[in-house]
């Protein structure tokens, strides 16, 4: 049976070259001809030469090549015309696998790859270094009222200018700063010193892209401006800078802190003494299996999994940093948690650009900065189509809507006037009504916050989305090339359903059609004169094996018993009883085709023994024996006759004669 499947043909750029202004002036004056006219729909010159070159690019041109494609087109018009006529375009499943389609290829017109690339690069450059940074935050919810923004935003003004006047950042943080981690904490029993604002050291995204932005723009020791994050408010000190780390594999030896103070002074010794064995050449996994305190690691000799800059306290990072290569370790160094030597087994650095775009393409694109390239392909579709709104079209949302709406219940007010024109884009008109319906759709239950800052932010997401799909929809209109390939899409899935409808399941399913089409047409599928042949195969050139598989057969023993009667494992029966036709097998065809038993010389290791049972002449075939052949037959023969069937239903018109000044 034919195997059929939609094939979409990707275009294919036809470069011209060498085409004098006078050849493309006629070109252009005959492409804008009328070169058919099918059902009623006139097919220019262009737009055949078009689809031409496409599905046809290694193809010479000639007279003859154009004509063939132009009947082979004219029957594609005829049945996409069918289709149409039939209603396959109105189905929802035909409208769902062209929508999908269209989303695909929509895609690389909805996005601003040099933005994208923008912040890639942006990326990369960040990639280059490591920060250490503090702060101090004044906490704030994303959705705060006006009024608690300001005081926010005075508090951290006022604390900006306390710093500037001289106070110590690290105290001003312990003291004001509203992100405990500042702060001693007792957890379970034991304080956990706090940070005074310092955050350690990070890279590109470790943190939230404005806090990084802020804190890669600074200069060392400098302070920024407020920075406004979903958490609040935060002032930025950066502290150190260095060439990236990138990720590290080391192992460590911990000493824990003592419970008593009075054992710090050993803790320390013992370390040094865990140090001098080090330099004596000990080996560091056996010492941290021993001596380390941290037990997860320590029967692993210590050793760590692959970390960056951001997975460990910084005092610990900083003597990372000075480690060269593998094999060097540390001196013994004490953080908050104890005495730790650490040794460096192995380091990655950073990457090139060529070799972290992708990733990094693919972090900007599932990072926030997504949203900073839809905010910036927003203002270009603003810019492009002219955007204009009145925001006090929102003010009667403010009334109407009620806390209803933070439990997904609120419903439009019956009898709101809803008629107000809330912002243009190109030649739509949005109004309140759409936006009211927008709200009850997109409603659900969450946290209740400000009536106003709900009404703005989703005001925010409607005009965007509003203005995403407008550009959407303005594609076919904008990009020619894209207009075509939906048009091929949306003709393609026509063109398959209707076909699979009228000939391929068709000749499947029609069992009475295909059996009545085989007997009048069993002329053409024939046995030619075949063979029944059996083949043994026998160890090298074994003249007394041979001799003996002979005189078995001469005593008319079935040939499938010989191999048992030999009482040798080596001859092999290869074929028993077949049918073969000439070309089927290269034994059989060396053999003389008349009933006998005949030696083909096989390779070195090996002889063959063909034996010819009986010669069969022409017969014809059986419908069981040949089925798959026969549908494709049918297919071919239904196609034609419902071809025949349209050109007689629908007008045809074709100008044969525009081929030779096409050609």
């Amino acid at each position: 049976m034919a195997l059929h499947k939609k094939f979409f043909i990707v275009p294919v750029v036809v470069g011209l070259l060498g085409i004098f202004p006078a050849t493309i002036v006629v070109a252009q004056k005959n492409y804008s001809k009328v070169i058919a006219e099918v059902a009623g729909e006139k097919i220019t010159a262009g737009e055949f030469m078009r689809v031409f070159r496409k599905n046809n690019p290694d193809t010479v041109f000639s007279q003859e090549s154009l004509r063939e494609y132009l009947d082979l087109y004219v029957n594609y018009r005829l049945k996409v015309k069918e289709a149409i006529i039939k209603g396959l375009d109105t189905t929802r499943s035909f409208r769902e696998e062209l929508a999908g389609y269209r989303d695909q290829l929509a895609r690389p017109y909805m996005i601003d790859e040099s933005a994208t690339e923008q912040l890639v690069k942006e990326a990369f450059d960040r990639s280059r270094k490591d920060l250490r940074a503090s702060h101090i935050m004044i906490r704030l919810d994303k959705n705060a009222p006006a009024a608690d923004t300001l005081l926010a935003w005075e508090k951290i003004t006022n604390v900006r200018n306390q710093l500037l006047q001289g106070e110590s950042f690290a105290e001003v943080a312990e003291d004001i700063s509203e992100d405990q981690s500042a702060r001693d904490r007792d957890i379970g029993g034991r304080i956990i010193p706090g940070n005074k604002g310092d955050l350690g050291y990070f890279g590109v995204f470790d943190m939230v892209y404005s806090f990084e932005t802020a804190a890669f723009s600074l200069k060392k020791g400098e302070i920024s401006n407020p920075v406004r994050t979903d958490y609040g408010y935060h002032l930025i000190k950066l502290t150190d800078e260095r060439p990236a780390l990138g990720q590290v594999l080391v192992s460590h030896i911990l000493l824990l802190n003592p419970q008593s103070a009075a054992d710090t002074a050993s803790l320390r010794a013992r370390a040094m003494m865990i140090y001098r064995k080090l330099i004596e050449g000990a080996d560091f996994a056996e010492l941290a299996q021993t001596y380390s305190d941290d037990r997860a690691t320590a029967d692993n000799g210590g050793q760590l999994q692959w970390f960056g800059v951001n997975r460990m306290i910084p005092d610990f990072i900083e003597q990372i940093y000075k480690l060269e290569k593998p094999g060097d370790f540390t001196l013994p160094f004490k953080t908050s948690f104890g005495w730790h030597i650490v040794r460096l087994i192995d380091r990655k650095r950073p990457a090139s650009f060529g070799e972290m775009h992708t990733e990094l393409k693919d972090r900007v694109n599932n990072d926030e900065r997504a949203s900073l390239v839809e905010g910036m392909i927003v203002q270009n579709i603003k810019k492009e189509y002219g955007f204009r709104e009145n925001r006090n079209m929102l003010v009667p949302f403010y009334q109407m809507l009620t806390s209803a709406v933070f439990d997904g219940s609120w419903q439009i007010p019956a009898g709101a006037k809803l008629d107000g024109e809330m912002f243009r884009i190109g030649n739509r008109r949005v109004f309140q009504k759409e936006f009211a319906q927008y709200l009850t759709t997109n409603q659900k239950p969450e946290m209740a916050i400000d009536i106003q800052i709900y009404v703005g932010g989703r005001y925010k997401k409607f005009v965007d989305e509003t203005l995403l799909k407008y550009k959407d929809q303005q594609l076919e209109n904008k990009f020619p090339e894209f207009r075509a390939l939906m048009n091929e899409y949306h003709d393609g899935i026509l063109l398959f359903d209707l076909t699979d409808r009228e000939v391929w399941s068709k000749a499947i399913a029609d069992s009475t059609g295909l059996e009545r089409y085989f007997t009048e047409n069993q002329y053409q599928y024939i046995w030619p004169t075949r063979i029944q042949a059996s083949v043994l195969s026998v160890p090298g050139d074994d003249t007394k094996a041979i001799g003996k598989v002979k005189e078995l057969l001469a005593g008319e023993v079935s040939v499938s018993d010989i191999p048992a009667m030999m009482g040798q494992e080596e001859i092999t029966l290869l074929a028993d009883h077949k049918l073969y036709s000439k070309g089927d097998n290269s034994l059989v065809d060396q053999a003389e085709w008349k009933p006998g038993v005949y030696i083909i010389p096989g390779k070195p290791d090996a002889t063959h023994i063909v034996i010819m049972h009986k010669v069969i002449g022409e017969q014809p075939k059986q419908l069981a024996e040949v089925r798959g052949i026969v549908t494709a037959d049918y297919q071919n023969y239904l196609e034609k006759k419902w071809i025949a069937e349209l050109r007689s239903k629908y007008p045809i018109k074709v100008k044969y004669g525009l081929l030779s000044a096409l050609k």
